[in-house]
């Protein structure tokens, strides 16, 4: 049956509920189209989020592009490279035979020889090795300088500098949730690469992975051990690279148990005048 009361009801009803709904639709609209200074936060926040890195995470690629950069504010602002390209190209050669034989060979290395007479190498993120010409002249022969460069080899594989450098973000309060910055990634690894030492942990690891790789590439073992001795010995002020590397008879004790003392002189690079000839344009 037709009730005029419940008809106006309704009708009442709709002329209430239709402008609401096109009030609430109106508001929604304005409030989220964003006023110019919104729109730029918003392009600023995009923008920031790209230049941070997530270091639990970052890809090779992500890395390969870090340690360029660190390497091209190391080279020739922090050192000079050696300007022997016969040196750099017989450093590289060895540096080369041993990635392939690494736990990490997928990305590209570069090996470096700085002019300069302290003992010491170091590596950055992204396969980029720096070997000191004072270092390569301390050795004596190619096996012991090849025992060298697999320990660096062997940092860039257990991707040590990146965590490093987390954790010195961290210690300075300089990470956020997301990540690190990467302008002040870079000035970490720049100061990072030769100023400050490894953990202990991280140079056995290192040490371990470094034997491995020089085994695997047809080095005689004994070597890593035997330079690692020179230094020590040496008498008068301590080799740089051993400021920087930590627990040295730690480490010499760990390696000697590591390697079978009857296969520890197979291999190559023993032959010490041989190698004197190949590196004789820096003695």
């Amino acid at each position: 049956m037709f009730n005029p009361l419940t008809f106006l009801s309704r009708h009442s009803r709709r002329r209430i509920f239709y402008p609401l709904v096109s009030f609430v639709l109106t508001l929604s609209l304005v409030i989220s189209i964003p006023q110019v200074t919104q729109a730029r936060s918003l392009f600023d926040i995009i923008f920031q989020g790209i230049q941070i890195i997530q270091l639990s995470n970052i890809s090779d690629r992500q890395e390969v592009a870090i340690g360029k950069q660190i390497n091209e504010q190391l080279v020739n602002n922090q050192f000079q490279i050696y300007d022997n390209s016969q040196i750099n190209r017989y450093v590289n050669d060895i540096g080369q035979r041993l990635v392939k034989q690494s736990k990490r060979p997928n990305i590209s290395y570069t090996f470096q020889v700085v002019d300069d007479q302290a003992i010491n190498a170091a590596a950055t993120m992204g396969g980029f090795i720096y070997v000191n010409r004072g270092l390569i002249a301390a050795a004596d022969n190619e096996a012991q300088l090849a025992s060298v460069i697999a320990h660096e080899i062997g940092h860039i594989a257990a991707r040590h500098a990146i965590q490093q450098m987390r954790q010195t973000a961290i210690a300075r309060g300089l990470a956020v949730a997301a990540g690190v910055d990467r302008n002040t990634l870079v000035n970490i690894g720049v100061e990072l690469a030769f100023k400050l030492p490894n953990s202990r942990k991280d140079e056995l690891e290192a040490d371990k992975l470094g034997l491995e790789t020089l085994q695997k590439s047809g080095y005689a073992q004994s070597a890593m051990v035997e330079f690692m001795k020179k230094l020590l010995n040496s008498g008068g002020s301590s080799p740089t690279i051993l400021s920087s590397h930590p627990a040295t008879s730690d480490r010499i004790t760990a390696l000697n148990q590591s390697i079978d003392p009857a296969r520890a002189n197979i291999g190559d690079g023993l032959n010490n005048s041989a190698y004197k000839t190949k590196i004789r344009p820096l003695l």
